[in-house]
């Protein structure tokens, strides 16, 4: 059963076993615009739109340049498919990052979660027209531990405790910077370009160091 959404930029495909989610994935193969989404037997596949593919690298830049001004070292793996047969699970966020397990994934082209690797440390959800398919089932089975999603002009930061996600204030990952405030930032530069957006980001970081 295929349901069509009033968007065009999404499908919905219900009672899709996993093999056929695997065989889907390299049907599509890595050079496509769509991403996926699967839990346990419903597929999403959405094509983003320019609005939202704006957002995501902003923010995605945001999270490097916090780190880099922080020292903090990183590892970035951009829209990644996450999955676990066992879990019935699998998902391509906007962009993830290691922080936390930083050191153990650094430099590796090899991550399989079925193999005992870590999930990503953060992910981020650019939610611009509402995904139909609710992902924070998904990532709470693969044991992500922390969600920053934006929506409507807000980032709402959530952590994972006891199974389910939970709306919090300071993020784990990057707890020295009031990332909440990111979006009145990116609003304020978004006309002056990606460059001075860029450098009013590491600027306002130092800033932190002086309140």
């Amino acid at each position: 059963m295929i349901t069509t959404l009033p968007r065009a930029d999404r499908v919905l495909l219900h009672n899709i076993s996993w093999e056929q989610f695997e065989n889907l994935l390299l049907d599509l193969g890595n050079s496509r615009a769509a991403r996926i989404a699967y839990d346990n037997g419903t597929l999403e596949i959405m094509t983003p739109l320019p609005e939202h593919e704006y957002f995501k690298e902003t923010l995605g830049d945001a999270v490097k340049d916090i780190a880099d001004e922080l020292a903090i070292n990183y590892e970035s793996y951009g829209s990644t498919t996450w999955r676990q047969r066992l879990k019935m699970a699998g998902v391509e966020p906007d962009n993830c990052f290691y922080f936390q397990h930083e050191a153990v994934v650094r430099g590796r082209l090899d991550l399989d979660l079925s193999q005992g690797d870590p999930p990503p440390d953060l992910v981020l959800e650019i939610d611009i027209t509402s995904k139909s398919l609710n992902r924070f089932p998904i990532y709470a089975r693969l044991g992500v531990p922390e969600i920053w999603c934006y929506e409507q002009g807000a980032l709402k930061i959530y952590q994972l405790c006891s199974e389910e996600y939970r709306e919090v204030e300071t993020s784990l990952a990057l707890p020295q910077i009031p990332v909440r405030e990111l979006p009145q930032l990116i609003e304020a530069q978004r006309a002056a370009g990606r460059l001075a957006m860029r450098r009013a980001v590491r600027a306002w970081v130092r800033a932190q160091g002086d309140r």
